[in-house]
């Protein structure tokens, strides 16, 4: 065979060697990311979220720290549903908003949902079920002393490197502490991710808020903003790790003007 043509055929054969684990490992990474951003997707996982509102009370100076421990279990009930549920477990520091110092810290009230989704989803990929809220606050401050209960959907679609969809539900109480005001509390969120190479992604994921309970002043928290994801790994764990920023361009009179979210994920690939 003559030198030239080996040493040609030598370095394809290498280079596809050398570079097909990087492609196999990229496009895992790509697939990871779009799991890992699917409300109901057939994925394990432990987000730890904190969310810092800055600019609370009257004279605008306060902080408050949420951190929400929120695992997501997938059961599959058959060939055709899944039903994945999500808890949200949040751990406040809230600010006294009466006086210039002071907080409370400890275990907030906890939401559940659990999502029926079909396993073989088609291009419009949607889970439905109910929403629970359950009294646990370790503080009256950090919770509403309320059962709640209301339907939650979530719908999305993947096309390409983009994935986007909403969330949404509504709360209502049932029961609970006669003293303490009634819930009516709706939350939507829509998330619009764009996948890049090496499991970077672009990302928006607000959650608007409106307390149905509230005047028409004091009832929205609307906020606009994004940020910067990566898929990684620490030893064999694969990770997923995003920061957003927002500001609030509807807020409550003592509401938040803008707020920050740091998510750290635990990823568990089946």
């Amino acid at each position: 065979m003559n030198r030239t043509v080996f040493c040609i055929k030598y370095g394809l054969i290498v280079g596809l060697l050398v570079s097909a684990p990087l492609l196999m490992a990229q496009e895992n990474e790509a697939e990871l990311a779009k799991k890992a951003q699917n409300p109901v997707g057939d994925l394990i996982s432990l987000p730890l979220q904190n969310n810092t509102n800055f600019n609370l009370g009257p004279d605008k100076d306060r902080t408050q720290n949420v951190l929400n421990i929120q695992p997501v279990w997938p059961l599959n009930l058959n060939e055709k549903w899944n039903l994945i549920t999500r808890t949200i477990a949040p751990v406040i520091s809230q600010p006294d908003l009466t006086s210039e110092s002071g907080s409370t810290t400890g275990l907030g009230d906890i939401n559940f949902t659990a999502f029926l989704s079909p396993a073989q989803p088609g291009k419009l990929i949607w889970g439905a079920g109910p929403v629970i809220l359950l009294p646990t606050a370790t503080k009256d401050a950090l919770g509403a002393k309320k059962w709640g209960i209301g339907p939650s959907v979530v719908l999305l679609t993947i096309k390409g490197n983009w994935l986007y969809g909403m969330l949404a539900n509504n709360v209502w109480s049932i029961a609970g502490d006669s003293d303490r005001e009634d819930i009516n509390q709706f939350l939507l969120q829509y998330f619009i991710n764009y996948n890049m190479p090496k499991g970077w992604y672009l990302v928006s994921a607000p959650i608007i808020t409106a307390n149905w309970q509230a005047d028409s002043e004091n009832r929205w928290i609307v906020p606009f903003g994004g940020g910067l994801g990566k898929i990684f790994k620490i030893g064999k764990q694969p990770m997923n790790a995003n920061i957003q920023a927002f500001y609030n361009a509807k807020t409550p009179e003592f509401g938040p003007d803008w707020s920050t979210r740091f998510q750290l994920q635990f990823l568990f690939p089946k």
